[in-house]
């Protein structure tokens, strides 16, 4: 495998074996960095993977299986673009292609997850184009194999395998602060200094999702399907049975959309909130169940100094049966709000996490873990 180049093999075969490397390389540090960049979201997207499996109970260890991944991932790329540990690299690289290009072939003919993940919030594609993307990279690691005997050592093993071990932690020490502080680079459409009101809006000319709602009728025993225009509304002979309604083509998605505050009472205060030209604090908890209750006096600290400024203040959640509980837990007296967990998970990688907007616009956001900091700055 590690046979140094000795001048006989083809121009060509080194160019393609190197190009090759370049290209699988470059691939895999770019797909490991951006998910190291934000671990909760490769935990999120392995929770969907591992729902739509129905192995549920493996969801405890999707927070380690999240640091393999993109650790493993960038240690590949770079041993095999930068020609270390060849050997090694490309065994990671054919173990990587074995167990994923099968999975995402699922991925584009069953759709259990509307985005594979596979390169994070930094570079969103279609699960058939992740599915076809992976094809290439195997035929590449075959090309790697075939003329593997162009490949030329220029680090001795000493340093050749210390250089594997600072590759590895490069990225689990990526992964470490952005789970501490957030991710240094936000590729969501919540990031600061967005629009919310723009985020949700759809461009001049941009065609929507359009479906195809069938109805299902019965008489004297008999089920026929009828379409919007010809269903038997007022035909009392006919029953109505059920309705079925299909995607029939994807039109464009806002970045922000299923983003609502719907309060205790039943009252839609979306545009209430993102219209107000003041200062409103969102404490998001997506799930109550996970939500670290030590962190409620620092929550409630906030809620205190936003009553003092005049500004709003809401903790939004999707679980809804269990505020009651947590009131009385932590003896907050901040008001709740309902939101989708997929929109909290998306506006701030944290749990609970803050996000803080003016007139529409994100100015601040942080975890609870920044909170004094943040504490401190806003009482100035």
């Amino acid at each position: 495998m590690d046979r140094k180049f000795d001048g006989r093999v083809p121009v060509w075969q080194s160019a393609v074996f190197y190009i090759c490397c370049l290209l699988f390389g470059v691939t895999f540090i770019f797909s490991g960095f951006v998910k190291a960049i934000d671990p909760l979201g490769t935990v999120y997207k392995i929770e969907d993977y591992l729902v739509a499996m129905h192995l549920d109970a493996l969801n405890p260890l999707s927070g380690v299986a999240a640091f393999a991944l993109f650790s493993m991932e960038f240690l590949t790329g770079m041993l095999i673009l930068l020609n270390i540990r060849f050997r090694e690299g490309l065994i990671l690289g054919t173990a990587f292609m074995a167990v994923m290009t099968p999975l995402t072939l699922w991925i584009a003919l069953e759709n259990p997850v509307t985005d594979c993940g596979c390169f994070g919030d930094a570079l969103v594609i279609s699960n058939t184009a992740t599915f076809w993307k992976n094809v290439v990279l195997c035929l590449m690691v075959a090309a790697m194999w075939v003329f593997r005997c162009a490949h030329r050592r220029w680090v001795s093993t000493l340093p050749s395998w210390l250089l594997l071990v600072a590759f590895l932690l490069i990225p689990v020490s990526v992964g470490c602060y952005s789970l501490h502080s957030l991710p240094f680079k936000d590729f969501r459409p919540y990031h600061i200094g967005a629009s919310i009101e723009e985020g949700m809006e759809m461009p001049e000319g941009a065609e929507p999702d359009q479906y195809e709602t069938t109805f299902v009728y019965m008489k004297d025993g008999e089920t026929r399907e009828f379409t919007l225009a010809d269903a038997p509304y007022n035909d009392s002979t006919w029953t109505f049975v059920e309705q079925h309604t299909e995607l029939i083509k994807k039109g464009y998605t806002p970045p922000i959309h299923d983003f609502s505050i719907i309060t205790m009472e039943g009252d839609d205060v979306t545009y209430d909130v993102l219209d107000n030209p003041g200062r409103t604090y969102l404490a998001l908890m997506y799930d109550l169940a996970k939500t670290d209750r030590t962190k409620a006096a620092d929550l409630e600290s906030l809620y205190l100094l936003a009553q003092s400024q005049g500004a709003g203040f809401y903790a939004l959640t999707a679980s809804v049966d269990l505020i009651e509980g947590y009131v009385m837990e932590t003896g907050v007296t901040f008001p709740f709000a309902m939101t989708d967990p997929i929109q909290l998970k998306t506006m701030v990688r944290a749990n609970p996490g803050v996000l803080v907007i003016e007139n529409g616009i994100i100015i601040d956001k942080w975890n609870v873990e920044q909170q004094k900091k943040h504490l401190k700055k806003l009482m100035k």
